[in-house]
């Protein structure tokens, strides 16, 4: 195995921190009434079964609209699970509008894995 370059790493762990976050660290800057806007990139239909309290819901063929985002506050996205890579692409696609993005690492099933409250809409 090649050693990995520390400078690299430094680099990659320095972007991971400053563009993801983790479900502990979501429900505290929740709590705290962070300046955040969480965005569920899921479908409606499992939005409105059961989201993250507060999130709003822009599905990836309403992403060009940029519906409900803020450029006032960073818009911390989640889709399904970790292995899931629509909160991923919502984040590019939301920042190349010029709107400040994290991504929520573990998605709404890490999410519900800490038993953090979830809201349903009818």
């Amino acid at each position: 195995m090649t050693l990995v370059s520390p400078r690299k790493a430094y680099k990659f762990f320095k972007a991971k921190m400053e563009f993801t976050t983790g479900p502990a660290e979501l429900n505290r800057m929740i709590r705290q009434r962070e300046n955040i806007n969480v965005v569920d990139v899921r479908s409606p239909e499992d939005y409105r079964q059961e989201h993250i309290p507060g999130a709003i819901n822009l599905p990836k063929g309403e992403w060009e609209s940029c519906a409900g985002l803020s450029h006032e506050a960073t818009n911390v996205v989640y889709c399904y699970s970790e292995d899931c890579h629509l909160a991923a692409a919502a984040a590019l696609e939301f920042s190349s509008q010029g709107f400040p993005v994290m991504e929520l690492e573990g998605g709404f099933n890490g999410w519900k894995e800490y038993n953090f409250p979830i809201e349903v809409t009818s």
